[in-house]
């Protein structure tokens, strides 16, 4: 399951409703696009699970807050870890205890610690802890109206090993006064094979036992499946059981993220990278993560954009400004920071703000391309973020590149990802590539070149290969608004395209919330459009399936540009457009422009080119249309 790929921010540390409000406020006035913000434990009562701190998040005033930015399309997503809060007065663990959903260690419940003191864990194997965990969503859905939630620490984390006993006469941090410091009286089990196993894995790069700050693996699941056979899929049951209840709730298509996965969990669930550091090191780590997610079958994926840990006192401004020219493009991509990291949302230094407007900017007119690339992951599991050797396989130059990567077929980002440097060498796999910043620009490329690119400070390159057609829109502040401007294509050719050049892309279109992105449910749109140059004409088309649902939105291609055309056509260019096969009475409206196009310095090919422009057409989306010149 994937989602629409918006911009989030968060931080641990929003420790009031006053602050995450400004931070949203702070956005708008920096002209930064945002559309989802988030809560990393602060709302918490206790750090416990499903509750609101009543000082810090009074209900009523949170209530308005969330209506405020719901109102102008928002989202609002928590935190929840699967340790459930020892609290004899605490509702989560009464139900709980009388549902019998905690994992056991010999007959009783397994004693861990985490954030909000002594927990035990649910045991997502057994079906009434399904019930009884979709249950609690419920409760706290009615108490705050959460659109997503976000599930931490399901390794399992645990900061105790072995069997662990609460202590008689000593006191245990609790949520008020939370430790990573284990409380616990412990023993470290060794009396069986699985929590001895005769195979040693290097636990933590130290060969610590394998139960070492986790559950112990001699802990019984449901049905008596043991945590030995079980622990690798912890996160992943937790994930179902979630979708399964945020889908309940209102019959939409749930947001969970979720750190750890399996196989298979991207189709429940997103992920990030964990808590990585703000160095360049972990920005470069950033870009094989996300790869070799795609790769695992998880599409929906990305790192914490400017880095979770600080390792310097103040945040690093240049490795920021670098850091959201990167993650702009990460298909799941959210800017976050721990509790004593100092703040770093893109609107505290004005040039990261200006790199985040450009960046963030083009990630929210290629809104229609990435979710199409979303509906492509949920049919087929191809990645959204490919490495280049997906679509070259034959440029063996690609095989080992992590410093570059697609978005999708069709789009390359050739980013900066060392300190002090202006300049990035990009390898070049064999075609025409545009730069999508600069639709003049082109680079031909014979054999897999390197080509040495220009990249100030606030300038991230981003190319466009032959052959495609690129949906795009005007963009936006939120997601809401982006989505209802009006559309323009960008079709390439491969430089001086020549009789029988062809160029293809595709769009979907839903509402973002039915369950289940598919074409024929009557709340979708797909739409395939071609292009080609054919006995001396050139040709931009499209094919439509169930095109009410775009018709119904009123959504329009006003724009068509179509790059690599020889230069030597004379006359004036007169198009013919039809729709629904009937000729158009808007032809006379229509303002038609060629632009010279220029190769990069010593990248160039044979004919001079130029870029023809289409403005003012006003096509329907959800009509096939024929424009000829």
């Amino acid at each position: 399951m994937v989602y629409f790929p918006r911009f989030h921010q968060c931080k641990w540390g929003y420790y009031n409703l006053s602050v995450l409000e400004d931070v949203v406020e702070n956005y708008k006035k920096a002209k930064i696009p945002l559309d989802v913000i988030w809560n990393d434990a602060d709302h918490m009562d206790g750090l416990k699970d499903f509750t609101l701190n009543p000082i810090n998040y009074p209900r009523s005033k949170f209530l308005e807050f969330l209506d405020r930015i719901h109102g102008i399309g928002m989202k609002y997503i928590v935190i929840v870890d699967p340790g459930i809060a020892v609290n004899s007065s605490y509702g989560v663990y009464q139900r709980g205890m009388a549902n019998d959903v905690f994992i056991k260690y010999e007959g009783e419940p397994f004693v861990a610690q985490v954030w909000p003191g002594i927990v035990y864990f649910p045991d997502f194997l057994n079906p009434k802890t399904v019930s009884w965990w979709g249950d609690e969503i419920r409760r706290f859905h009615e108490l705050v109206p959460v659109d997503g939630l976000w599930i931490d620490m399901n390794e399992i984390s645990n900061f105790c090993t072995g069997k662990c006993k609460i202590p008689k006469g000593r006191k245990c941090p609790s949520g008020t006064e939370p430790s990573v410091s284990c409380c616990l009286d412990c023993t470290t089990n060794t009396s069986t094979r699985w929590d001895d196993p005769p195979y040693k894995i290097n636990a933590s790069g130290v060969e610590a036992p394998i139960g070492s700050r986790t559950i112990a693996t001699s802990a019984v699941h449901y049905n008596g499946v043991l945590e030995y056979d079980a622990h690798s899929i912890y996160g992943f049951s937790e994930a179902i059981a979630t979708h399964k209840a945020l889908q309940g709730l209102q019959g939409k298509r749930p947001f969970i993220l979720s750190r750890s996965t399996y196989v298979g969990s991207g189709k429940y669930a997103a992920h990030w990278s964990g808590d990585i550091r703000a160095t360049w090191e972990d920005l470069r780590y950033s870009i094989t993560t996300m790869l070799n997610f795609g790769i695992f079958g998880v599409p929906m994926v990305g790192s914490d954009i400017c880095g979770f840990f600080s390792v310097e006192t103040t945040p690093h401004e240049e490795l920021c400004n670098r850091w959201i020219e990167v993650g702009a493009f990460y298909p799941f991509s959210r800017d976050h920071a721990n509790f004593d990291s100092p703040r770093q949302e893109l609107y505290q230094w004005e040039s990261v703000a200006e790199s985040a407007r450009n960046a963030l900017g083009m990630r929210y007119k290629l809104l229609p391309y990435l979710y199409t690339l979303n509906y492509e992951a949920h049919i087929s599991g191809a990645p959204i973020a490919r490495p280049l050797f997906f679509s070259f396989p034959t440029c063996t130059e690609c095989y080992g590149l992590s410093t570059q990567f697609l978005i999708g077929s069709n789009l390359m980002i050739s980013p900066v990802l060392e300190q002090g440097k202006t300049q990035v060498t990009a390898l070049f796999p064999p075609g025409t590539w545009y730069s999508l910043f600069d639709l003049t620009q082109t680079i031909v490329s014979k054999d897999g070149n390197n080509v040495t690119l220009d990249a100030p400070l606030h300038v991230v390159n981003v190319h466009v290969y032959q052959n495609a057609i690129l949906p795009m829109q005007q963009g936006g502040m939120v997601t809401k608004d982006a989505r209802m401007t009006p559309f323009s294509l960008i079709v390439t050719f491969p430089a001086g395209a020549t009789e029988g050049s062809e160029a293809k892309g595709d769009l979907f279109l839903d509402d973002d919330e039915v369950p289940e992105m598919k074409v024929g449910n009557g709340y979708s749109t797909y739409v395939v459009f071609h292009a080609s140059v054919k006995e001396g004409k050139v040709k931009v088309w499209s094919e439509v399936q169930e095109g009410k649902f775009a018709l119904d939105k009123g959504w329009v291609i006003d724009t068509i540009q179509v790059l690599g055309l020889k230069s030597n056509r004379n006359g004036t260019l007169v198009p013919e457009i039809e729709i629904d096969g009937k000729p158009s009475m808007g032809v006379s409206k229509v303002q038609v422009s060629t632009t010279q196009q220029k190769y990069l310095s010593g990248q160039g090919g044979e004919e001079n080119i130029s870029m023809v422009g289409l403005t003012g057409l006003n096509i329907p989306v959800g009509k096939g249309f024929a424009v000829t010149w």
